[in-house]
């Protein structure tokens, strides 16, 4: 719809000149989405050069907080027909809860203490939905005495797996729900 001006020397053309003053195109419709889509494109090219960054940064993606992602520790279970189980005193133990019951690191650190070994951290498990209880080593000698922690621990299983080689730990105990602590 066209705008009333009052009228002005440009509003009436000479017969022998073709153009007076200056004349604007309408607005091309549908140019407010050129801007929009533009800025969608950028937007998913700086998420994903942030994501791919983060991968060279970090060797993975994880998004869920966790630099290298909460995931259940890989294990691999180890026959154990031919060993025979050990309590070696020399070997720490690292023990970590992995359950919402309170203190249960505790109460089976102690409980391994009284079985002659030596217990130097205990703490609770980066997830709380673990279901059963694993003696973890990383070294194939202390199979034998992962077997006797295992044993100490009633119904605990062992597993050669190298996820807690930097705890620093010989053996590390994660207790699960299955967990229950003997009698007397």
């Amino acid at each position: 719809m066209a705008e009333k001006f009052p009228k002005d020397r440009f509003d009436v053309i000479p017969d022998d000149i073709q153009r007076v003053g200056a004349h604007r195109a309408p607005h091309q419709k549908g140019r407010g989405w050129i801007g929009f889509a533009w800025a969608a494109v950028a937007t998913i090219l700086l998420i994903g050069v942030g994501v791919f960054g983060l991968y060279l940064i970090n060797g993975s993606i994880a998004f869920n907080g966790s630099p290298t992602g909460s995931h259940t520790p890989t294990a691999t279970p180890t026959p154990t027909p031919t060993i025979t189980p050990t309590v070696d005193p020399k070997l720490n133990v690292t023990v970590l809860n992995g359950t919402t019951t309170a203190g249960l690191a505790n109460q089976v650190g102690d409980a391994l203490v009284a079985k002659g070994w030596k217990v130097v951290s205990r703490a609770n498990a980066s997830q709380s939905n673990i279901t059963t209880t694993v003696v973890y080593y990383s070294d194939p000698k202390n199979a034998a005495a992962a077997l006797g922690a295992a044993q100490s621990l009633p119904g605990a299983t062992t597993a050669l797996t190298q996820d807690f080689v930097e705890t620093g730990a010989d053996l590390t105990v994660v207790v699960g729900s299955d967990y229950k602590a003997p009698a007397g």
